[in-house]
């Protein structure tokens, strides 16, 4: 499968476009965002369990990144409610299940060989540092080689600096609306900007909360041999 697979054109995907397919166990559904492969695939997808759905113990031989969006994710290591983030390196392996029910962001075979940290950390835990512009502020969650993943709030009516990103920028909206030259972005809105990508991001009335990725298109991470 092929689905928004060439990495070089900008993809948004607004909620009212989302279309969850069944997943190959039963109670777990998906929002494919892009895919490369079948069931083995460097994909970036919306995963929703129903209650008490699971999946059998299996081998991340590409790695795994996650982050709770709702309800509460399992495996045999803990419980992981909303706002959880989890990296699970290549060759990790677990089982993973949700007794209540979650939705989460998933991330699949887009670690670099030599990530090899797990990553288990609450971001209603932590506190968000400044950013650079007044009422921006970041909470980093991981970075490697180059490739950096944050959340980042944006109070009300703030204006970021005119920027490029030389090695691309994904962006998931949590709350709010997330706005720039090119158009809005409400709750739930997924951007995946090339690189070399250019913009001048800002707020209004509502501000936003975002999950943010940058640096990994074209990084060499295990994902691009398949």
């Amino acid at each position: 499968m092929h689905l928004n697979s060439d990495f070089s054109q900008r993809v948004v995907i607004r909620p009212e476009e989302y279309g969850f397919v069944p997943s190959p166990l039963s109670g777990v559904s998906r929002m494919m965002f892009d895919r490369v492969g079948d069931e083995v695939a460097r994909a970036t997808s919306i995963v929703r369990y129903e209650p008490g759905a699971g999946y059998s113990g299996h081998v991340h031989e590409g790695g795994e990144e996650i982050f709770v969006l709702s309800g509460t994710f399992s495996d045999e290591h803990g419980d992981y409610p909303a706002g959880s983030y989890l990296r699970n390196p290549p060759g990790s392996a677990h089982t993973p299940y949700s007794a209540e029910g979650c939705t989460i962001l998933v991330k699949l075979w887009q670690f670099a060989s030599t990530d090899s940290e797990f990553v288990n950390v609450s971001t209603l835990d932590m506190r968000f540092m400044p950013g650079l512009v007044e009422g921006l502020s970041v909470l980093p969650l991981h970075e490697h080689e180059g490739v950096n993943t944050a959340l980042v709030r944006w109070a009300p009516h703030t204006q970021f600096n005119p920027h490029t990103h030389p090695g691309g920028e994904e962006i998931l909206v949590l709350e709010g609306c997330f706005y720039d030259e090119h158009g809005e972005y409400p709750e739930g809105t997924w951007i995946r900007s090339p690189r070399y990508s250019q913009h001048t991001p800002f707020t209004r009335d509502e501000g936003a909360l975002i999950y943010v990725k940058v640096g990994h298109l074209g990084a060499n991470l295990l994902g691009d041999n398949l």
